[in-house]
């Protein structure tokens, strides 16, 4: 097995993003989700995203969306309840194409980031655990 490479640029960004998306779509967890509800033309997809991980891991501003990120999240939301299970589950997969693909810092900072991710988009949308789960 080849010995893996951190995520050094764009294509590198494509690739995670395609087998995590390939993987993601076909998840009997939150697959559905992204099948059923948000039905994601992933050709249209995947470049927004892309973007957005090149924006983070990168910071080259070639994401323009601003705060309509949420605002799509947040009408997903409305049309299928977003519960911490799908996070976990969204980070888990996640963590484990970068796993397969990449390491490095900014394999690294791509998990960290995503947690960070996962955990705003859960306290904004109320679906944090209370301190009694915890």
């Amino acid at each position: 097995m080849a010995e893996l490479k951190d995520i050094e640029n764009r294509q590198d960004i494509d690739k995670l993003m395609w087998s995590f998306y390939d993987r993601m779509m076909v998840d009997p967890v939150i697959g559905f989700i992204f099948t059923h509800y948000a039905k994601l033309d992933l050709n249209v997809h995947i470049p927004i995203l892309a973007d957005f991980w090149e924006t983070v891991l990168f910071q080259n501003p070639v994401y323009k969306r601003g705060t309509k990120v949420m605002a799509v999240h947040f009408d997903l939301n409305k049309k299928i309840q977003l519960r911490k299970q799908h996070f976990s589950r969204w980070l888990f997969l996640f963590h484990q194409t970068i796993d397969e693909h990449f390491y490095g810092p900014k394999a690294g900072l791509a998990k960290e980031r995503s947690v960070s991710i996962a955990t705003l988009m859960q306290n904004r949308m109320g679906t944090l655990p209370d301190c009694t789960e915890i």
